[in-house]
């Protein structure tokens, strides 16, 4: 089997989360384009239940963007992603992006789960976000 490299950019999810690094709708879809010449296999275009603006700018980008596959982070739950499915319904190839966090602290205090309540939190977000699309990535971190 060959080896491949997969570019998975976080530009327009991380990146607006340095002090002074908003973005606009417009400024967001552009990134993209150029992200997409590039030909950066997989752009995380936002996180859709973060807000309406985030929402409606992967909506945005999942309409324009064809080649590269277009992903939405969300947490591991119904909610976030029902709604990262529903912002990527336009993209020719979507990505839902899901994560949990699983330090002891965010268990304990956070999300009042046992490690092992999280593990099936988890397996049930995969298998929720596969009735969007086969492609589905799960994050474990020490958040």
């Amino acid at each position: 089997m060959a080896e491949k490299l997969i570019i998975f950019d976080t530009t327009l999810r991380d990146g607006e989360q340095s002090p002074g690094a908003s973005m606009t709708k417009d400024e967001k879809i552009r990134i993209a384009r150029q992200l997409e010449r590039m030909r950066v296999d997989v752009i995380e275009a936002g996180f859709a239940a973060a807000s309406q603006g985030d929402f409606e700018s992967i909506q945005a980008i999942a309409s324009v963007v064809k080649d590269s596959i277009v992903c939405s982070l969300s947490r591991a739950n119904d909610r976030d992603i029902a709604r990262a499915a529903e912002a990527l319904q336009q993209a020719q190839r979507k990505r839902i992006h899901t994560f949990i966090a699983t330090s002891a602290l965010h268990m304990e205090k956070k999300l009042r789960m046992t490690p092992d309540q999280v593990v099936e939190q988890a397996k049930m977000a995969v298998r929720y976000a596969r009735q969007f699309t086969d492609n589905v990535s799960f994050l474990i971190g020490q958040y």
